[in-house]
């Protein structure tokens, strides 16, 4: 049978929040060296999680199965439950057993009245110990059902000086395809933007040196490659990117069983200060970039039950994946990357390109937060990309005020924050932006850009501090929440109101409060930490720098305003232009030419 799913079991070096993975009732034992559970009699073992359920409708609805099964492996006497979650009513058992489960036979349970288009809800599995022991060793879902044609897949992933980072995942990854099923189809393309992984190429593995023009560089050339290769599939993947393997093994199979030629597989993300909790289970982009199922807690079966029920419905026509695992169907690639540098690069492409997106249950990647990652610099991008998109994309077309809303409601926010350094690289986006689409062709290393506004960044800089509570002080921040948000928008936090430096709070606010505007009302002086607490920043309110960013704004938006319809038609043509194969091709001219004389090299001292 061909595999669907195969169980995860908890990994250190992934996650240990061993709810996300099973549920346990009673003495149930779990050994991290064999990946296999205990329970003694009475106990009861529920996958009924995050990573173990099967979503019967977004399978059906991706592929067309014929037929479903669930197989156990194990020892002892058990009864086998699988239970059906429905959204809006109540669940059935649709299989309830005695089995007695014997090492090397693996138990099966035919669920096919389950497979097939319009079969809906969520398929979990749940074990109770009748024997004085029984051992569970794995399971999975599979069906008897094959493509017509094995896709071939590249994994391609982008890295710039992270030579350890990089090199751990690619060993992983060779690990992994040596034993996996369908290991002859993939292909690791490592494109190394710093030119120093020093990635040996092998069997499974090919290095391909790269000038650093950022991640859209490299994932085009990565595109450009399996192209030449002559795959099917290509996966971009971040070079950090920490996940369990199985994570490949679901995507393969989904995209090889795709009913639709157009699928494509976006991977979750979860961060890694609170593994529990979804960060991003897709996103849709208008205006701003919003996250999908954020904050959903993974340890609870109604929340996960719901979000899963959520992304089997119709979704957003903005909807896109996020680089860090998003795999696609190269024949349907009209548009290749945009030459953003980094940031916008993603949700532009699947913008551009009519795929269709899905998120696969298990399937994410942890990453560090986002919230410790925010820069003037990454602010500067985002700011840049958002303004962009709606300048290119029809179906995002908005008025010169509505999409000038986007960078005022961005320098709003960092200067209610008293993050003024930050907001001029954010006015410096706009008035970037302003320049036409030439300036990313003419500044597609940003070398000249990322100087600049490090030479901006002064007061913003993370530094060794020391953290004395005790130098709080705390008056308008105890006012009940929405009073206070009222207070800090009729104020511009306190920038309206005279010697406000005086009579403000004084407060330290941690790594979850460093991206939100709310705790910042009240304050005067804001100290923000990082996540160890060792390090940090001070920014003070200045009416002076808040005032004269406000008139540049205003003027900017003028001149916006005058020259939108014209920068509009301008984007849309150079757009179209900036994202073909002969652009990168052109543009990565040098770069492959050197790796093709490498790798005859190569062959030839073979």
């Amino acid at each position: 049978m061909l595999t669907l799913q195969n169980f995860i079991t908890p990994e250190r070096e992934i996650c240990t929040e061993h709810m996300l993975y099973y549920h346990a009732y009673g003495a149930v034992g779990y050994s991290q060296s064999t990946r296999s559970y205990l329970l003694p009699r009475g106990s009861r073992l529920c996958f009924d999680t995050y990573f173990n359920l099967f979503n019967l409708g977004k399978w059906n609805s991706s592929c067309d199965l014929r037929s479903l099964f669930a197989e156990l492996s194990g020892n002892g006497r058990a009864e086998i439950k699988v239970i059906q979650a429905h959204p809006n009513r109540s669940w059935d058992v649709v299989y309830s057993e005695i089995a007695e489960l014997q090492d090397g036979t693996p138990f099966k349970i035919d669920l096919s009245e389950f497979a097939g288009e319009g079969k809906e809800g969520i398929l979990y599995i749940e074990v109770i110990a009748l024997g004085n022991e029984v051992t569970l060793t794995g399971g999975r879902f599979a069906t008897t059902d094959h493509p017509e044609a094995w896709p071939r897949l590249a994994v391609s992933i982008t890295t710039f000086k992270r030579e350890e980072d990089v090199r751990r995942t690619v060993a992983r990854l060779e690990d992994f395809l040596k034993d996996f099923e369908h290991g002859e189809q993939l292909h690791v393309q490592v494109v190394d933007n710093g030119k120093s992984a020093e990635i040996h190429a092998s069997e499974k593995v090919s290095s391909y040196p790269n000038s650093n023009l950022g991640g859209a560089g490299g994932f085009a050339r990565g595109l450009l490659e399996a192209e030449k290769g002559g795959f099917t599939h290509c996966l971009f993947m971040d070079d950090d990117a920490s996940f369990h393997m199985e994570n490949l093994a679901r995507t393969y199979v989904l995209l090889a069983l795709a009913r639709d030629s157009k699928t494509a597989v976006s991977g979750a993300m979860i961060n890694n200060t609170h593994k529990w909790a979804m960060w991003e289970n897709g996103a849709y982009f208008d205006g701003s970039c919003h996250p999908l199922n954020n904050g959903t807690d993974l340890r609870d079966l109604g929340q996960v039950a719901e979000m899963e029920f959520e992304t089997t419905r119709p979704q957003s026509k903005t909807l896109y994946g996020g680089w860090w695992f998003f795999a696609f169907p190269i024949k349907e690639v009209k548009h290749h990357p945009f030459p953003f540098f980094v940031r916008g690069d993603d949700i532009s492409f699947s913008l551009a390109n009519d795929f269709k997106i899905v998120t696969i249950s298990g399937v994410v990647s942890f990453q560090d937060d986002f919230t410790e990652k925010e820069n003037a610099q990454t602010l500067y991008l985002d700011l840049r990309n958002h303004l962009m998109h709606h300048l290119v994309f029809e179906k995002l077309n908005r008025s010169a005020i509505g999409t000038a809303k986007i960078a005022i409601r961005f320098m709003m926010r960092s200067m209610l924050r008293f993050k003024y350094e930050s907001a001029e690289a954010q006015l410096l986006a706009w008035h970037d932006v302003m320049k036409g689409p030439k300036f990313f062709d003419e500044n597609l290393d940003m070398s000249e850009r990322r100087a600049r506004i490090k030479s901006m960044i002064n007061d913003e800089a993370w530094r060794e501090i020391e953290v004395q509570e005790s130098r709080e002080r705390r008056r308008f921040s105890k006012m009940p929440r929405l009073l206070r948000h009222y207070f800090g928008i009729s104020t511009l936090n306190g920038h309206l109101i005279p010697f406000w430096n005086l009579i403000g709070d004084r407060k330290i606010l941690k790594i979850g409060e460093r991206g939100l505007v709310l705790p910042a009302f009240g304050g005067a002086q804001l100290t923000y930490l990082n996540t160890q607490r060792d390090k940090g920043y001070v920014v003070t309110q200045s009416k002076a720098k808040f005032f004269s960013l406000a008139w540049r704004m205003f003027t900017t938006l003028l001149e916006f305003r005058r020259s939108y319809d014209a920068l509009q038609a301008a984007y849309r043509q150079g757009y179209d232009e900036m994202t073909t194969r002969s652009y990168w091709t052109q543009t990565l001219a040098a770069d492959m030419e050197a790796s093709g004389d490498q790798q005859e090299n190569t062959v030839q001292r073979a």
